[in-house]
């Protein structure tokens, strides 16, 4: 539901949860104030998780805590790629609302967002990993304190001369304990330890993003043999991206076995971020903070890992590879091992978060609470999700610099002059996810129909079949009145109708 008046749906939500939830008053700490772990793996899809339903992976931590807490099965987010997802992750806001849809356009001083909610209401909040959400102006009034994190990868193993070259395909990382990742869960792990008075730990982590390339003990973990088949590349009726990113990075000169390879190897990243999860929620219970803590487990976008022939992400894709990602909540006092079946949107993280601290958020927003999810309830099945992407061709601003040839080296220069020299491959996009069907609308390029009942993976876009006529048209109406009820957000302060008096001199 739109948060235009919130303070009495959550003073009637939070008495109920509390109600209804004995347990929740005496886990917590006087302050009635649950502390919260946000961890969050970079590049992760839902169906690249154990509990999830992948039949290869190894991931025993996220698993074991999703039969901890909540395991929500439909989490979708607002833009496929790290930056715009992220600035509504923290802010329940749709991308258009204020155009958070570049790498290059964060959240200010001057806009909401979930961390400087918790710090105004006396929690410590600390950010250990990357950024990509909080302008330079943000950061005081949000963050205590901030560490930042990246990825370590070795050099690019293939000469510039083999189609392998772009694939993103490395060889093996150094010791699994001398990431940067792992240095911001230590991290996380001191403050468990000294924590006195309420705090938020946030870790956008690096891993499992491409380069494909694991620590040494993970890196050949799975078989490329073992990977489940991947999605064909050269499907018809799929958008003009599609061929033109295999065709510039040469994508199109490989092999299947590679793309088995490239995921095998993406696996092996995701079994190395659930190994790191598990040193962080080790240190929980020893710190005995599992009674106090809500923990999350979500991602900012999924990956192609060689579905579709494709690497990466592409910002006006749309798909399940890319918009699908995990969501699990243990929060104390709350349902353990429930499963929520219905719709859900990665920003209602923020909703939920603020439910839980008893904090009334002073913005308008869209995202939704799920902390009747937490206490057992199934979820809206006839919820839908909404997701956004790619620009405008006259928004140079929002594209990602060229590059000069002299840089084609460069692992990212076939991306950045596809987008420059063709920017018709990068127009605006904006798809609806329901349980049944999805649709993607692209105004200047091939839109999208997908019947999931019958078509999980995507494959046949049946966009203007005759026989989806009523399907499609019934999403494309729902598509344009949420657009035209999220269209923008009004400041809660008014001004003055009339003019200001004169002065006198």
């Amino acid at each position: 539901m739109p948060q235009t008046s919130r303070r009495s749906f959550l003073s009637a939500s939070m008495a109920g949860a509390l109600s209804q939830a004995a347990p929740l008053q005496q886990a917590r700490t006087a302050s009635r104030k649950p502390n919260f772990i946000f961890f969050m793996p970079e590049t992760l899809r839902a169906g690249s998780i154990g509990s999830y339903g992948h039949p290869l992976v190894r991931t025993p931590n996220m698993d074991r805590l999703a039969s901890q807490g909540v395991r929500f099965t439909q989490c979708h987010v607002q833009n496929t790629v790290c930056g715009p997802s992220r600035c509504s992750l923290l802010s329940g806001w749709p991308v258009h609302v204020r155009g958070h849809r570049s790498l290059y356009y964060f959240l200010h001083e001057d806009e909401p967002n979930l961390f400087r909610y918790l710090k105004q209401d006396g929690y410590d909040v600390y950010w250990f990993g990357k950024n990509d959400a909080l302008a330079p102006d943000s950061f005081p009034s949000s963050v205590t304190r901030f560490v930042p994190g990246g990825r370590e990868a070795p050099a690019n193993p293939w000469p510039p001369s083999d189609p392998h070259y772009y694939s993103f395909l490395y060889g093996p990382a150094g010791d699994r304990r001398e990431t940067r990742d792992y240095q911001g869960v230590q991290e996380a792990i001191k403050v468990l330890e000294r924590a006195d008075k309420p705090f938020c730990i946030y870790l956008p982590l690096a891993y499992a993003h491409p380069p494909f390339s694991a620590p040494r003990d993970f890196h050949d973990l799975y078989k490329p043999a073992d990977v489940p088949a991947l999605r064909p590349p050269n499907l018809p009726r799929k958008p003009n991206f599609f061929e033109a990113i295999r065709r510039t990075r040469r994508l199109n000169e490989l092999q299947d076995s590679d793309f088995r390879k490239m995921q095998a190897v993406h696996l092996g990243m995701i079994s190395y971020s659930d190994w790191l999860l598990g040193e962080l929620l080790a240190a929980v219970d020893r710190t005995n903070h599992a009674k106090d803590t809500a923990v999350f487990l979500f991602s900012d976008h999924g990956e192609w890992g060689g579905d579709y022939g494709l690497v990466e992400k592409w910002p006006s894709a749309i798909d399940e590879c890319l918009d699908h990602v995990p969501l699990v909540i243990r929060a104390p006092g709350y349902k353990q091992g429930h499963v929520s079946e219905g719709m859900v949107e990665l920003y209602d993280v923020m909703a939920t978060s603020l439910e839980l601290a008893g904090i009334e958020a002073g913005h308008t927003h869209f995202a939704q609470s799920l902390v009747p999810q937490l206490r057992g309830e199934p979820g809206d099945a006839t919820r839908a999700a909404f997701c956004e992407g790619g620009y405008n061709i006259y928004e140079r601003q929002l594209f990602e610099p060229p590059m000069t040839p002299d840089q084609a080296e460069e692992i990212y220069y076939p991306k950045r002059t596809l987008q420059n020299q063709h920017p018709e491959t990068i127009t605006r996009a904006t798809g609806i996810r329901t349980l049944e069907y999805r649709l993607v609308h692209r105004p200047d390029g091939i839109s999208e129909l997908y019947d999931l009942k019958q078509d999980p993976q995507e494959l046949h876009n049946v966009y203007g079949d005759r026989a989806y006529t009523s399907q499609q048209e019934a999403l494309r109406a729902r598509m344009l009145d949420w657009y035209v009820r999220t269209a923008d957000v009004a400041p809660r302060k008014t001004d003055p109708r009339g003019f200001p008096k004169k002065q006198e001199q």
